[in-house]
């Protein structure tokens, strides 16, 4: 299935269900209490109080307090449902009344509970006072979890391969990519599709026995070792000879989407691979790395079974892994927009099937709260993976190119800091071939780098997350959207240095191109300092500023050799000197023009 026919089989397939058992469902939870809006410039922020059990919330808004009540679509292309308890609308008319109501989901793909009682706003058309944003470096706040460790990544296998795309050697420019998720972003893990793909030649039947070779996938994963990073091992897709339907497939390079014909040769097969892979780099390296079954198994195009036969390849996987060593980590359902985790918590309660960790993806959103679903069964000691998570879900989106993603993805690690402990970005590389190679620089990859590894505004809003520490001290912002269009962490280093990053951005898709009234400036009062003098550094990722796009066209096809040069020489993170602040009084204050979408750290170092 190659080239116009892969992508044509995707987009017919890519949004259908796969067949769920039939439950009585979960029980209705209210709506959420202290519903309250604040209007601003463009926008009204709507916040409520959490409800226990809640897993996500959906926000209505209708043009009269008698409705209709729609919910509110910031043109994700996935999920409409927001973790709560803070939203940010910028879809509605400057000027223009509306009424909000908010209602609460027990689950992702189940029905909404009732409606709040509505409250009205306005979004303004006036621009907007200063945000006010005042620093006690002296207060510890917290730890800061560095979700971001976790990477995605098309098939690893790509390590192996010596065709080139834009030039540049595939599996050269993909392990440097990879080295550089290590070194810039402090990744540790990397989760990928396919390593039980026949490229690799796994496994065979001759004879009507079962043959297996790991040697494909130990070259691989040495290779993978070799840059610093430890995969997530995602057992897919199925190899050939093992499938009920071999027939059934998705992508360019025919993962193959079936059950198997043998299911006690399926755990053989998992189990084999674990046992190889203990004995080939040792328990203790490979207790690390985690063995997650399958992929998106509730969407057809991606599971060509049911839901009970997923749950069965599930348990029949774990169970095999657990018995090489119990230590191995274990985890699914690896549900594509936050769907069958109650259904598949249910499953693994009833079971008593082995759960380390859950999975699940989401795009242009930010993740539900998976924490409450599994604290309600009990299973409070289990880990929370988002192995996928990113601006959009769709091939070939300038979306990916933009600035637009560099505030979304701090918002989206802000929201699940002590909720999660892994959101993987999807992915690291443009050296993507689910429905074929890139065919220009800017093509709206996924990645975040491009073939050739120039970073995009979205990768240098990771480096600056990364290079906060984990030492969070006090941030507290007020006035128009502070704490929902903008927000941000400050953190303090043993070396006396305070770093505060700024976001300003909105999940409305619709104004990726920026927005003049959704502009913001920042008057910063950093106190509690050592006194005397601070030399003060701003970096910024804006339109203006540490953006790739500003460089290159959309339309620009692959650089010549001087012009990969020349984007090159640009290909740093933007970042100027203030001057030196005298602190003898102990505080600093600075104000700092924040555009949407924009990002702005400021770091003061004693001089």
């Amino acid at each position: 299935m190659a080239g116009s026919d892969a992508r044509s089989d995707w987009e017919e397939r890519v949004g259908r269900r796969t067949a769920q058992a039939a439950a009585a469902g979960p029980r209705a939870l209210p709506p959420p209490e202290e519903l309250s809006v604040e209007e601003g410039a463009g926008q009204v922020t709507v916040r409520w109080r959490r409800v226990p059990g809640a897993m996500g919330y959906l926000v209505h808004r209708a043009p009269g307090p008698d409705g209709p009540f729609d919910p509110i679509d910031h043109a994700g292309r996935d999920l409409l449902a927001v973790p709560g308890p803070v939203y940010c609308d910028t879809t509605g008319r400057p000027g223009e009344r509306a009424w909000y109501a908010v209602a609460t989901l027990v689950s992702a793909e189940g029905a909404p509970g009732e409606l709040s009682e509505p409250v009205e706003a306005t979004p303004g058309t006036e621009a907007a006072a200063p945000i006010s944003a005042v620093v006690r470096a002296d207060r510890e706040a917290a730890r800061l979890d560095q979700v971001w460790h976790l990477i995605g990544s098309e098939h690893v296998s790509q390590l192996l391969y010596e065709e080139r795309t834009g030039g540049y050697p595939i599996g050269e420019d993909f392990a440097e990519a990879l080295r550089l998720a290590r070194f810039e972003l402090g990744a540790e893990r990397v989760r990928a599709h396919a390593i039980l793909h026949d490229e690799l030649r796994v496994y065979r039947e001759e004879d009507g026995e079962a043959v297996y070779d790991f040697s494909g996938i130990e070259r691989v994963y040495d290779r993978l070792l070799e840059t610093g990073l430890y995969p997530v091992v995602e057992l897919s897709f199925m190899p050939r000879d093992l499938a009920s339907d071999p027939d059934a497939s998705v992508f360019e390079y025919r993962g193959i989407i079936s059950p198997p014909h043998d299911w006690d040769r399926w755990g053989e097969l998992c189990g084999r691979l674990a046992a190889h892979l203990v004995e080939r780099y040792g328990i203790e390296e490979v207790a690390r790395w985690g063995f997650e079954i399958w992929n998106e198994a509730n969407l057809e195009v991606f599971w060509s079974g049911t839901q009970d036969e997923y749950f069965r390849l599930y348990d029949v996987a774990a169970r095999a892994i657990k018995d090489v060593d119990e230590r191995l980590l274990v985890g699914g359902p690896s549900s594509a927009a936050a769907g069958w985790i109650v259904d598949f918590l249910d499953f693994v309660v009833d079971s008593g099937s082995p759960l380390d960790f859950v999975t699940t993806h989401t795009y242009g959103n930010m993740p539900l709260d998976v924490r409450e679903p599994l604290d309600v069964r009990g299973l409070d000691d289990v880990e929370i993976w988002w192995t996928e998570w990113g601006a959009s879900p769709t091939h070939n989106n300038e979306l990916s190119d933009l600035v637009w993603g560099a505030p979304y993805v701090l918002h989206g690690m802000k929201s699940v800091q002590g909720r999660a402990e892994a959101l993987a970005y999807w992915v690291v590389s443009d050296h993507f071939e689910e429905l074929g190679r890139p065919s220009a620089l800017l093509h709206g990859g996924f990645g975040l780098l491009t073939v050739g590894n120039l970073r995009k505004p979205r990768w240098w809003a990771l480096v600056l997350a990364e290079q906060l520490g984990t030492r969070l001290v006090e941030l507290e912002l007020d006035g128009d959207a502070a704490g929902a269009l903008v927000d941000g962490w400050a953190t303090g280093k043993a070396d006396g240095s305070v770093d505060v990053l700024l976001w300003n951005g909105t999940l409305n898709q619709r104004q990726a191109s920026g927005d003049p009234l959704l502009g913001r400036e920042v008057r910063l009062r950093v106190e509690g300092l050592g006194g005397g003098r601070y030399d003060a550094r701003l970096a910024r990722i804006d339109d203006s500023h540490s953006n790739l796009f500003r460089d290159w066209r959309r339309d620009g096809g692959w650089p010549s050799a001087d012009e990969w040069e020349e984007l090159r020489s640009r290909d740093s993170l933007d970042e100027e000197g203030l001057g030196t602040l005298d602190a003898r009084s102990g505080a600093v204050e600075t104000t700092i023009a924040l555009p949407m979408p924009g990002v702005a750290r400021l770091r003061l170092s004693p001089s």
